[in-house]
């Protein structure tokens, strides 16, 4: 089985821009706790058309973002590993579960509180991050656990961005909502028609932006909605989605995403920061990444294996499952992004992005460790002795 050219470029681009995010955030801590702390913030909080250098990023850019991670959705959904029931099933079950444990693990703690809207915080997978730690083992990762990963973080994504248009809309316009419909339906009826023409969708794409921003609804859900109207044809190099997708994954691993992480990881460390790691909403984001994100997808896709749902991917073992559980504990991008839709109070958001530094470190750190003592090197591979061990930790 071979990995076709644009999944191969994702996933590349996908590790660059994990190192990127990596120096970003470290760079944004160290001048927010500078002598020039005073500026740096003030950089971010300049507005421009009254809206802040940040609010454009999150709200502007994040949404370009979304559109590559809808447009790898359509095509693990026309020629991946969505393509099929059979094959769907796996990751689609796991990222459910990875989405549904920490989840309830954060509500569990601070049901009833003021950071109960957090919930959603454990359940986000930061998808660069995630395929950044497994590309530093190397030849070592079977393609099977590559596209699992890749396609669990993709499905997680998509959960994230439902669960921000739905639970975290605020002062909903419906004229403003329907009017986005309506372009979208535009769009479709373009598609159907086979205008394989960019131009017109970006332009529509573009205005529905505008008043889905103006709507209520979080913006960004219109990358995803974009992404799916626009044609995929036969996902050759010659279709307009491919060499959209293709175009966009060097600005958004290089450019929006560092842009993102830079703007959102500029926390003032004060010196009682140490308190808030033991508020609920900080133990919930902590457990719900840490713990509840790999028991959630190895308990829900263990429960459609057994139920004979589904079946593990050839060379694919429980062991190397249970590793991408921890990498989807990586939250980070995400996780932040929720963060900011969650809390209005600047303490809160500060102390949350902390924990998910520190959750987010810890799950990669972790999973790193596991795959590294449960993947055989490239040479160890295809002997009858660890065919016939790779058949017994199967079920």
């Amino acid at each position: 089985m071979k990995l076709n050219n644009l999944f191969s470029e994702f996933f590349e681009s996908e590790r660059a821009g994990s190192m990127v995010l990596i120096v970003c955030t470290a760079v944004s801590l160290a001048l927010a706790n500078s002598a020039w702390h005073e500026s740096y913030l003030g950089l971010w909080h300049f507005e421009i058309a009254n809206h802040s250098v940040t609010h454009w990023i999150n709200d502007g850019l994040m949404t370009i973002f979304f559109l590559l991670i809808g447009l790898e959705l359509e095509r693990e959904v026309y020629i991946g590993e969505l393509s099929s029931l059979k094959k769907a099933l796996l990751p689609i079950v796991a990222a459910v579960g990875g989405m549904i444990v920490p989840a309830g693990i954060h509500y569990y703690f601070n049901a009833g509180t003021i950071t109960q809207s957090g919930a959603a915080i454990p359940m986000a997978t930061d998808i660069a991050f995630a395929i950044g730690v497994l590309s530093l083992l190397g030849k070592r990762v079977p393609l099977s656990l590559k596209i699992f990963l890749t396609a669990l973080a993709v499905i997680d994504d998509l959960g994230a961005i439902v669960v921000i248009a739905t639970f975290y809309a605020s002062g909903l316009s419906l004229f403003h909502l329907m009017i986005s419909a309506v372009l979208f339906a535009f769009m479709l009826l373009l598609n159907r028609l086979k205008v394989y023409k960019l131009f017109p969708y970006l332009i529509c794409g573009a205005v529905m932006w505008y008043f889905m921003l103006q709507s209520g609804v979080h913006a960004t859900i219109t990358g995803v909605m974009l992404a799916f109207a626009i044609p995929f044809a036969d996902g050759s190099e010659t279709s307009i989605s491919y060499k959209l997708q293709h175009w966009l994954h060097k600005p958004v691993s290089l450019i929006i995403l560092p842009l993102f992480a830079l703007a959102n990881t500029a926390i003032v460390v004060n010196g009682d920061w140490t308190a808030s790691l033991f508020s609920s909403n900080t133990v919930g984001i902590f457990t719900g990444l840490v713990i509840g994100k790999p028991l959630g997808i190895v308990l829900f896709s263990l429960a459609a294996v057994l139920a004979g749902f589904s079946v593990l991917p050839g060379g694919l073992k429980w062991s190397h499952l249970a590793g991408a559980g921890f990498l989807g504990g990586i939250g980070f991008t995400m996780s932040i992004f929720i963060t900011l839709l969650a809390f209005g109070d600047n303490a809160i958001i500060d102390a949350s992005k902390i924990g998910i530094l520190i959750a987010s470190s810890a799950s990669g750190i972790i999973g790193f460790v596991w795959l590294r003592m449960s993947l055989k090197k490239p040479s160890e591979r295809g002997t009858g002795r660890q065919d016939a061990a790779a058949a017994t930790d199967r079920l």
